[in-house]
């Protein structure tokens, strides 16, 4: 069964607003929320970086559908067995609904306890390496049973988790390339990826299948999770506007993992153009191209898909997409 969630960037959202927002989606038929964790907003503009532990618990009790970090890295500011601490006490609360969403990082919310921050390769490494961890802690404290590890990256002493639900969550892990998802594949539940252009997400989903096949299992019963940005208005020119004024961190054409500060990310985004955003951010005011565009994916595989609306009257876009995109949806 397709689902569709709201995502919360919860760098441009109140933590109140935020809550809010969720129990408004789940009214208008969203099935739950991918909340961002951020240490710091992409642009000053954006004004917030609440901790999403906390906003996922208080939408936890306000709501009834799933609930995850997209994503977290517990390589740097987190230890993994932290976020396997934090994630277990999250689906403990509310079982059933949580999965916890793993990335390898980016600069401008790892690096401020400042840290060695190493290139994409050994980031990907160190973020698989937490997965392994994570799991293992899972699977041990299920067990009852001590769990001690020694890694490349990482060690742990013997230890448990105290608190755990009586399943373990699901672990999906990020991947915007090929390789990844291949290995993806092989080590996680599911796997989370983002709109992109041409052909480059059903690549992804091919890749992410081969490893699942080569470790023995099924991708098709395996969560695809997606992220849409989508950005609408009355008028092409206003989605355009907000599109570019509250989303610019969308249309950069380069690798944005090694920025450090939203004052960085505020001057390279004097240089984003409106065709920067094409296959990154649906922007129209047709909601007819927005449903087109969530569709597409459907079809592709996804089964669970989550919307970003990068405009700032949240609640008419919710309501506009619960009443007129939503039921319109032909889900499997």
């Amino acid at each position: 069964m397709v689902s569709i969630g709201l995502s919360l960037r919860l760098e441009h959202t109140h933590p109140r607003t935020a809550v809010e927002l969720a129990v408004q989606a789940e009214r208008h038929g969203f099935s739950g929320v991918m909340a961002a964790d951020h240490f710091q907003p992409w642009t000053p503009e954006q004004g917030h970086a609440p901790f999403v532990w906390s906003v996922l618990s208080a939408i936890g009790e306000r709501t009834a559908g799933d609930l995850g970090p997209g994503v977290t890295t517990p390589a740097f500011r987190w230890h993994p067995a932290v976020v396997a601490q934090a994630s277990a006490t999250t689906a403990t609360m509310f079982p059933g609904r949580h999965w916890l969403g793993i990335g390898s990082g980016e600069a401008i919310n790892e690096h401020v306890v400042a840290t060695y921050w190493p290139e994409a390769p050994e980031r990907i490494d160190r973020m698989f390496e937490a997965v392994d961890l994570i799991r293992k802690l899972f699977t041990g404290s299920l067990q009852n049973r001590d769990i001690r590890y020694a890694g490349r990256f990482f060690t742990m002493e013997s230890t448990r988790l105290w608190t755990m639900p009586d399943t373990a969550p699901e672990v999906l892990v990020a991947a915007s390339g090929p390789v990844t998802a291949k290995r993806v594949g092989r080590s996680a539940d599911g796997i989370i990826t983002v709109g992109a252009p041409g052909d480059k997400v059903p690549q992804l989903l091919t890749r992410f299948a081969e490893g699942a096949r080569d470790a023995g299992r099924d991708a098709r019963t395996m969560p695809k999770v997606i992220q849409l940005h989508h950005s609408w208005a009355p008028t092409a020119e206003d989605a355009t506007r907000q599109a570019v004024e509250r989303w610019p961190i969308g249309a950069m054409p380069f690798r944005k993992s090694d920025v450090r500060s939203p004052y960085d990310f505020k001057q390279l985004a004097r240089n984003v153009r409106t065709e920067d955003f094409e296959g990154h951010v649906l922007i129209s005011p047709d909601l007819d191209e927005h449903r087109e565009y969530i569709q597409s994916h459907i079809d592709m595989g996804f089964d669970r898909i989550y919307l970003h609306h990068v405009g700032e009257d949240q609640r008419a876009w919710l309501e506009a997409f619960g009443t007129k995109v939503l039921p319109e949806l032909r889900i499997p």
